[in-house]
Formats: structure tokens, C-alpha cells, sequence
């Protein structure tokens, strides 16, 4: 069967089905049982040391929830009100967030709110007993990436924090930032200071090298072999002609691109010492 948590606030207790024969109900893991294993067939390893911030003032919940992810090898921190879960999520460093809706000292809402302020890539999980489409589209307006409703299921909670650490995962190996240069490498788009900057095809391959290689000094051969494949003249002078191109597109009046000549060798994408 199903392992859910039933959520009856009015009566300040957890109710779970039984998980399977002679497994303990949720009152049991309130006393300390372990939660159900979500099933070593289907079982896909959490990043290791990933940080998960559970914001429940349910202690059942909290509890049992806090036991299941690190059964699945997550590091689990809890708060049981809004204001310490503020508080935490954001002088922490979490990897992502369970958060309720309902609770004392801070709302929900307002807490995703702050979030998509300060830590608008850290993911949010919303698990809450408010199911109305209006909730969601509340939640989900205000900076949640997910939303899940009490009753739930503690695989699928696991599932989805793990879906969400992936798209983090990816996000972080498509991305490349430096000198407050970003290039996306799956949209192709590039940003400085977050101003967008139009590149061909040929200059992003060529800034895309650059920022791979922060801060080292770059020979024209390297950079030629490198973005051309070596299909020109090594006596070209196309490297110079297209971080040429660079700096006029990337440069502002007030501030240069961070694009250096190194004399007699080559060029060096980095601040300026």
C-alpha cells in the first residue's frame, strides 16, 4: 500500500495507512519508528551531502519526514515555526526546501517571498494541506517549485526533491559565470550584469572557451585550435579580429570587458592583477 501521511490540524495528530503487513502505522514513527524504505529496486541515490531545510510545525510530520529523507541519504535540518524556518533558509546553505504553508510566526507565503528575493535559485517545495487550485497557483506564483498536498506520499516527497536537485544539478553544469559574465550553453544566452548581450555563433563558442579557462593565459594557437578546430591559418589573425568583437559587445563606456592582452602570448579572460 501507499505510505501517506494524513494532515488533521484541528486534532494535532498524524494518521498514516499501514504500510505493509506488520509495518508500524504513523503513530508508531512518532514514537521513534523508522519510516518505510521507498524500495531498493527503484532507488536512486540522493547527491551526497545534500542539504534539505524542512519548515513544519507538525512535530509528527517533521519527525517522520526528517527520518525518511535521511533513510535516503539526505542531510536534514528542521524548523517548526516560520520565523526560525526564515531565519534558516536564509543565512543557510540548503541545497533545497520542504515548506509549509500554515504556520506561527511567519507565513508560508511570506517566506517564499523572501526566498525568491535573496535565494531565487535555492528550489521550494511547498507540502501543505491547502489543495484548492487557488492555493497552488498562490504557491507557485510566489516562487515554489513544486507543490504537494497533505495527505502525501513520502516516496513521491522524496522523488520530487530528488527531480528538483537534478534540474539544480544540470542548471549548475550548463551555466557558466565569471567576471559578472554569464553564459547559458543549453539557451545560448549571455548576460552581463545582467544585461543581455547578442552574440554569433563563432563569438560565443570563443566566450564560452574563455570563461572554461577563468583566469589562465590563453595562446592564440590554443584559442584558435580550440573555437576553429584549426581550419584557418595558424598566421590568421582571426583571434584578434573576434576578441575584438568580444570586447565591443561584452565592454560598457564606464567598464571594459575583462578580456586581457597577455604580450606576446595570447589573451586571459579575469580581473585585471
Amino acid at each position: 500500500m501507499r505510505n501517506l501521511i494524513e494532515y488533521q490540524r484541528p486534532k494535532k495528530r498524524v494518521l498514516a495507512d499501514a504500510y505493509a503487513v506488520g509495518m508500524p502505522t504513523a503513530a508508531g514513527a512518532e514514537a521513534g519508528a523508522t519510516p518505510p524504505s521507498t524500495g531498493d529496486s527503484e532507488r536512486v541515490s540522493a547527491p551526497v551531502a545534500a542539504r534539505v531545510l524542512l519548515i513544519e510545525d507538525e512535530p509528527g510530520i517533521v519527525d517522520f519526514v526528517k527520518r525518511g529523507l535521511a533513510a535516503e541519504g539526505f542531510a536534514v535540518e528542521a524548523a517548526l515555526d516560520g520565523s526560525e524556518g526564515e531565519r534558516l533558509a536564509l543565512s543557510g546553505s540548503f541545497d533545497a526546501i520542504v515548506l509549509d504553508l500554515m504556520l506561527p510566526g511567519r507565513p508560508g507565503l511570506e517566506i517564499l517571498a523572501a526566498m525568491r528575493t535573496a535565494k531565487p535559485t535555492v528550489p521550494v517545495i511547498v507540502l501543505t494541506a491547502r489543495g484548492e487550485i487557488e492555493d497552488r497557483i498562490r504557491g507557485l506564483d510566489a516562487g515554489a517549485v513544486d507543490y504537494l498536498v497533505k495527505p502525501f506520499s513520502l516516496a513521491e516527497l522524496v522523488a520530487r526533491v530528488r527531480a528538483q536537485l537534478r534540474v539544480l544539478a544540470q542548471a549548475s553544469t550548463s551555466t557558466l559565470r565569471a567576471e559578472d559574465i554569464e553564459v547559458n550553453l543549453l539557451t545560448r544566452k549571455v548576460h552581463r550584469g545582467g544585461r543581455p548581450v547578442a552574440l554569433s555563433s563563432t563569438e560565443f563558442e570563443l566566450l564560452s572557451y574563455l570563461l572554461r579557462h577563468h583566469g589562465q593565459v590563453l595562446s592564440r594557437e590554443q584559442i584558435l585550435g580550440s573555437v576553429w578546430g584549426y581550419e584557418h591559418d595558424p598566421g590568421t589573425n582571426v583571434v584578434d579580429v573576434y576578441i575584438g568583437y568580444l570586447r565591443r559587445k561584452l565592454g560598457r563606456p564606464d567598464d571594459p570587458a575583462p578580456i586581457f592582452t597577455v604580450r606576446a602570448v595570447g589573451y586571459r579572460l579575469g580581473n585585471p592583477s
